[in-house]
């Protein structure tokens, strides 16, 4: 599952790829700051381009919220969640079942910006991280959904059963993140995509050989470290660990 993720370029590079503008000029210097490890456990506010404004990229909260709750009560529920992975990623095979995801779907979609994100590999009975990046260092478009509860914004990524190169990085749970091609990131967010529509881009493949996939340091899942750094993006060789 995609609980961790990195976001290292500057805001008007963003703007300038998906011709979008923050929506919050007073925090444009907040999010120039490279942000090597955003940890989905700490539920990181970070910019996402919603499909209802999606001239915009604008902050939300990593980590969907039902939107029944009053914003005062998102703390409690993200504490509440933890045990069904803190909203952080949504099955998007049950997209339209759902009872948090199935409006989302039709109204809400979303495209979630990275430079790279990280992913658990099994190996011997312990997890090694492995960085998945774009071989060009351009940015990752992944798919995901929201909610607007008070004046917060929250999201979630979506996910689908791992294609063979991604069944090798997270060979527990054989779960990837949805990367959106670029040719199909404005249908993403078009009004009138219905259920079958959807589906279909979900199904898309991405082309995997613009992607790097590496080991990093094990610092990764250490609450005691701060990982945060640019040296956490940074290749770490296991021996016998080979994809």
């Amino acid at each position: 599952m995609c609980f961790h993720t990195s976001q290292t370029q500057k805001v008007k590079k963003l703007e300038k790829r998906y011709n979008v503008s923050l929506t919050k000029e007073n925090l444009r210097e907040k999010y120039n700051t490279p942000r090597y490890h955003l940890n989905g456990f700490a539920h990181p506010d970070m910019l996402m381009i919603p499909q209802e404004g999606p001239a915009a990229i604008t902050p939300a909260l990593w980590g969907i919220v039902p939107e029944n709750k009053k914003q005062e009560e998102i703390t409690a529920y993200y504490k509440e969640a933890v045990r069904f992975g803190g909203g952080l990623n949504a099955q998007s095979e049950k997209l339209f079942q759902h009872f948090i995801y199935k409006k989302a779907a039709l109204t809400r979609r979303c495209i979630i910006p990275v430079t790279g994100f990280f992913e658990p590999h099994d190996y011997k009975g312990k997890k090694y991280p492995f960085h998945i990046k774009n071989k060009e260092n351009k940015l990752i478009s992944l798919a995901g959904i929201y909610t607007i509860v008070g004046n917060a914004v929250t999201f979630t990524i979506l996910t689908k059963k791992a294609s063979p190169l991604f069944a090798k990085i997270h060979n527990k749970k054989f779960r990837q993140p949805i990367l959106l091609p670029k040719e199909v990131e404005q249908d993403w967010l078009k009004d009138d995509l219905n259920e079958n529509n959807i589906k279909e881009i979900i199904q898309l493949n991405y082309n995997e050989e613009e992607l790097s996939t590496y080991t990093v340091s094990r610092d990764l899942f250490s609450p005691k470290v701060n990982s945060d750094t640019q040296s956490i993006i940074q290749k770490v060789h296991y021996e016998g660990i080979t994809i």
